[in-house]
């Protein structure tokens, strides 16, 4: 679970609800059953209308990835890269077949079993690399489904302050109302606001921090796999892979021995 997701958006509304209980103001003065279903309703069904039927019903399970703490890890992978290095280096390229049972990520498995099968280095290569750009594609979809939601709601918040404002001027007759009725019109627009950015917006941001996190491995993976293929030091390897990452995560991953290099 990403805590600091949870955590930020708990963060806020404590925030909003605090600023409207300091005001003096009632809660439920905040509160318009209409003015949500227009903003909400509203944006959801714009949504609908810019994207596939099936996006937006896969549009829950893209939010559950971002609720997800990432299930790779670079370093780990990194690590399991010069593991399959050093037996390619010691025992050949087809032994590479029993050591892919020990391996989790069905992209990493692929591209060996790719190598084991002989496949030519390039078309290794281009395989996985149209993959990862299939992969980067369908991220980039769901995120703008998220996008979309974060730029419509103000925009229904808009329109639904517009209808307020309009049954509002057709009531002018009594001047008792024009207040609470101005109130409510307003409401929608808070909606909006609030919606798109304290909950859509950063849920976009989150999945494309996330998307480049996943999309870096699977780098990390693609130039590991065609360096075994090539038959390089597993040494020189894994100092290739650190470049991929931060000298904060460099240190986390442990140098090959000397002895499992030249093996």
């Amino acid at each position: 679970m990403d805590i600091g997701l949870i955590a930020g958006v708990i963060a806020g509304m404590g925030l909003v609800l605090f600023g409207i209980i300091s005001g003096g103001t009632p809660i439920m003065s905040f509160v318009d059953t209409g003015s949500i279903l227009i903003v909400i309703g509203g944006g959801i069904a714009a949504t609908f209308v810019q994207y596939p039927l099936g996006d937006m019903l896969g549009a829950g399970k893209v939010f559950g990835k971002a609720l997800k703490n990432p299930e790779f890890n670079t370093g780990q992978i990194i690590d399991k890269v010069i593991e399959l290095a050093n037996v390619a280096r010691r025992e050949g390229l087809l032994a590479l077949e029993e050591a892919v049972d020990e391996v989790n990520d069905e992209f990493l498995k692929k591209g060996v079993m790719l190598i084991v099968d002989g496949t030519d280095p390039e078309m290794v290569k281009n395989i996985l690399e149209t993959e990862l750009v299939n992969m980067l594609d369908r991220h980039s979809r769901a995120k703008g489904i998220f996008d979309a939601l974060g730029a419509l709601m103000p925009a229904f918040g808009m329109i639904g302050t517009l209808v307020g404002l309009v049954a509002m001027l057709q009531n002018l007759s009594d001047p008792a109302s024009i207040g609470p009725s101005m109130a409510v019109a307003l409401l929608t627009t808070f909606y909006g606001s609030l919606f798109a950015n304290l909950f859509f917006i950063p849920i976009a941001g989150k999945l494309k921090i996330k998307s480049d996190e996943e999309a870096l491995v699977k780098q990390v993976m693609i130039e590991g796999l065609l360096s075994i293929q090539a038959g390089e030091n597993p040494r020189i390897i894994e100092e290739k892979l650190k470049a991929f990452l931060s000298p904060a995560i460099r240190k986390s991953i442990g140098t090959q021995e000397e002895g499992a290099e030249n093996g």
